[in-house]
């Protein structure tokens, strides 16, 4: 038999727990289906946060010089859902570009958004890169002229992963229809990567969906360890001399001044075939030779092989081009 105090003891020992706080009380709880497995793992996000951290510096440098205008591109999110989920997510006239990257199996996709793909595409036309009034279905010109911009933008792409595999990017098609996307099976986990992307005054995203099933023969190699054990402090040999190659190829304008002159509109409009326009400077002085409006050079005119020439007689400094401005 249990006395009175006993009791007492026990019921006030059972008040104390009932007015203990709820340990989940206040804690973030999120609901998870076992149905959907996450295959990739934090570790995997990071790194691949990093390539596309990477693949965005890239995508900046070579779309600022290729569109003529100011390019800033940035990692917003990287993510991982079912297939199905990132088909449903798409919005209607996105440019969705299908590309392989061997040596790896199974197709990958890179979605623009429609007011950054007209954008891109009116700067390639030579507009002013604005959103267009009412957006339409691409012509046959306009196709080609956006597999141009978005396969340059895949070699981007290959470049920025070089560091954990060489790859070897190629554009399949493009599609406007994301029902007609059929690369892997709806329940298939896939990485989406989304990258803020502005072209002037236009905004917009660009999002790459990697699926698990293509990634996994080289998920070993997207860890900390294997990321920053192949990190390298300095180039290659190789890479220098592949680097100075292709420097040597770019094309510059290349322009000699002759020298100026100031006219007033009346004597301009009265021009006629013969008459000699004097200019200011003396015909024993140098000319100035400009590379892409700097001027790095001076010279004197003259021929060679038959074709006019100039010979570089002095080449203006860093200073002097300073001091210049």
């Amino acid at each position: 038999m249990l006395s009175p105090a006993t009791v007492d003891a026990l019921l006030s020992a059972i008040d104390d727990k009932s007015q203990k706080p709820d340990p989940l009380e206040g804690r973030r709880v999120r609901t998870y289906d076992f149905k959907r497995a996450l295959r990739f793992s934090q570790d995997h996000i990071r790194i691949l946060t990093r390539i596309h951290e990477n693949y965005a510096r890239l995508m900046t440098t070579y779309s600022s010089a290729q569109l003529r205008s100011i390019v800033q591109a940035s990692v917003a999110s990287v993510d991982q859902m079912s297939f199905e989920e990132f088909v449903k997510s798409l919005t209607d006239q996105s440019i969705l570009s299908l590309f392989i990257a061997k040596p790896l199996s199974g197709q990958m996709v890179l979605e623009v958004s429609p007011d950054l793909a007209f954008a891109m595409l009116d700067r390639m036309l030579g507009g002013m890169g604005l959103q267009p009034d009412k957006l339409s279905h691409l012509t046959e010109i306009e196709t080609m002229v956006m597999e141009r911009i978005f396969s340059k933008i895949l070699e981007s792409f290959q470049d920025a992963w070089n560091s954990v595999m060489k790859l070897n990017t190629e554009l399949k098609e493009l599609e406007v229809n994301p029902h007609f996307l059929q690369i892997v099976s709806p329940n298939e986990t896939v990485v989406t990567v989304t990258i803020n992307v502005s072209v002037g005054d236009v905004e917009g995203t660009v999002r790459v969906c990697l699926p698990h099933v293509v990634l996994e023969p080289i998920m070993p190699r997207l860890s900390a360890h294997h990321w920053l054990s192949n990190q390298k402090k300095d180039p290659e040999p190789q890479e220098s001399e592949a680097l100075q190659k292709r420097l040597r190829k770019t094309d510059l304008n290349i322009i000699a001044e002759l020298g100026n002159s100031e006219v007033t509109i009346e004597e301009f409009l009265n021009l006629e075939i013969g008459d000699v326009i004097r200019l200011n400077e003396n015909v024993s002085d140098p000319l100035i030779v400009k590379v892409d409006d700097q001027e790095k050079f001076q010279g004197y005119p003259g021929t060679s092989k038959g074709r006019m020439a100039i010979q570089i007689t002095e080449v203006k400094e860093e200073e002097d081009l300073g001091n210049d401005g």
